[in-house]
């Protein structure tokens, strides 16, 4: 398996050019509102003219297509067992920007067979050279297969509220990741803050907690407000930002998209770097319990 792996890797590296961004949203417990984050980032992304593609992770329990009121025939794992092609299980929501279900009934990636991780891989791939962003919606905690995942893909938003037992998991989930990659970009964000003290506060603590204790600096994008047109739009299976652009959580998701793209702006020019390098570090896929 290794070897295999290895001239995964190498084919992959040979390859790399002008990647798009694989990022990961991430949080260390559920009710948080991760996924209708990412739905909502997603859709602001692509009505600024970028190609957006979501990748449900959170397989058995997805619930992406769900958020825009979109009934779907396939997912991933339609794809994955060889009964359909990528592009058939490839769907689109606001603004042109494409999603895929996670579907059912694969419950951890280390009980998928050689020919499931190379299908995956070869999707990650496509992917990656035909969009701008590629955001994976990983579900909830950790599962050994969904942190090895992430130790592979470069950019982790980490989603959190101001409950103390969300903030402990966050930093819990991060430092998991960091022990195994240091070089790992973190964002963080408060998500259904009461005030705007509360985010900033949960924020400092989170970015304080990382800085102390592991000596990692991270990105704060800020933080987003608690607001009842989040549970109306849910309901009516329409992101918020398109159903009530008007509205303080939609203005404020419009300064956050805007400060992570610039963000990254700045990043390039100051480190010379182009793309991501997440396709060269997928054989972490392969790596331990797999040889």
């Amino acid at each position: 398996m290794r070897d295999q792996a290895e001239t995964l890797r190498l084919k992959m590296l040979r390859r790399q050019g002008d990647l798009g961004r694989a990022i990961a949203v991430v949080s260390g417990k559920g009710g948080v509102g991760k996924s209708n984050f990412t739905m909502n980032f997603a859709t602001m992304l692509a009505n600024r003219g970028k190609k957006v593609a979501i990748i449900d992770m959170d397989i058995g329990m997805g619930n992406i297509n769900i958020l825009i009121g979109k009934n779907v025939s396939f997912s991933l794992k339609d794809y994955l067992e060889g009964n359909k092609l990528l592009d058939e299980v490839v769907f689109e929501g606001p603004y042109g920007l494409k999603y895929i279900s996670g579907g059912s009934g694969m419950s951890s990636v280390l009980e998928w067979s050689e020919v499931l991780l190379e299908r995956l891989i070869h999707a990650f791939e496509q992917l990656q050279k035909n969009f701008d962003y590629i955001l994976f919606d990983m579900g909830a905690g950790a599962t050994s297969w969904s942190l090895e995942l992430l130790t592979s893909i470069d950019e982790i938003i980490v989603i959190s509220t101001a409950e103390p037992t969300s903030i402990t998991d966050a930093y819990s989930m991060m430092k998991y990741i960091h022990v195994r990659d240091m070089d790992k970009q973190f964002y963080i964000l408060c998500n259904r803050a009461f005030s705007k003290e509360e985010g900033i506060e949960t924020n400092e603590r989170l970015k304080q907690t990382m800085k102390r204790f592991l000596d990692k600096e991270v990105t704060v994008l800020g933080s987003l407000p608690e607001d009842a047109v989040v549970r109306k739009a849910v309901r009516e299976q329409v992101p918020f930002s398109l159903a009530y652009p008007d509205a303080l959580i939609s203005k404020t998701l419009q300064l956050i998209v805007a400060r992570f793209m610039e963000h990254r702006v700045e990043e390039v020019h100051a480190h010379d770097q182009s793309a991501s390098k997440f396709l060269t570090k997928l054989r972490s896929i392969f790596s331990k319990g797999r040889d």
